[in-house]
């Protein structure tokens, strides 16, 4: 399946960009721009609070638990790269339905 950059199948799972806003309000992940999804977390970026609470909100979202849910890169930035181990399939439908119908 082909869908925008903001996700790509990899052989174990999905490889996802997202980009953080921390101190938001309220947990939410949805369709960010083509590149990236967008996440908004309640948690403010101090000691990892921001991190963990975006490992728990994308392993929510997707149906994983937390372990499956590693940021590859981008520790410390608003843009990060995650690695969701699983069914890629599956995964890349779920990232595909967030996104909505594309005309």
């Amino acid at each position: 399946m082909i869908g925008p950059a903001a996700w790509r199948a990899v052989d174990d799972g999905l490889a996802i960009a997202v980009r953080v806003t921390p101190r938001g309000g309220r947990d939410a992940l949805a369709a960010g721009t083509s590149e990236h999804f967008a996440a908004r977390l309640a948690a403010a970026p101090v000691d990892g609070a921001a991190n963990a609470g975006l490992v728990a909100l994308v392993a929510k979202t997707f149906g994983v638990p937390r372990r499956a849910v590693t940021i590859i890169s981008g520790d410390t930035a608003r843009l990060k790269r995650l690695h969701i181990a699983g069914d890629s399939t599956v995964l890349a439908e779920i990232a595909s339905a967030l996104y909505g119908p594309r005309a």
